[in-house]
């Protein structure tokens, strides 16, 4: 009785319960479960000026020293030596 089919029977069988539980629940999200590289409300973004400011600082000081740093590097690779 015990054949060679019966594992992948057992896999398919696993496959479409775990596919039926997923699309079961596809609209639900538990509280716990949140992701805040993705989700991210404005009042959290307003709640310090002073931290807005800080970061266009920093980003402004991080892109021009990325400007210096590859138009340094384009000088030294293309520079003609006569």
């Amino acid at each position: 009785m015990n054949n060679w089919f019966a594992p992948l029977q057992w896999l398919v069988f696993l496959a479409l319960w775990r596919m039926s539980y997923e699309t079961a629940n596809v609209g639900k999200r538990s509280a716990v479960e949140k992701s805040f590289l993705i989700e991210r409300s404005s009042s959290e973004e307003v709640q310090n000026p002073r931290e807005k400011e800080w970061t266009e600082k920093a980003v402004k000081k991080y892109a021009d020293a990325q400007e210096k740093k590859w138009q340094r590097w384009k000088e030294a690779m293309f520079e003609r030596s006569d």
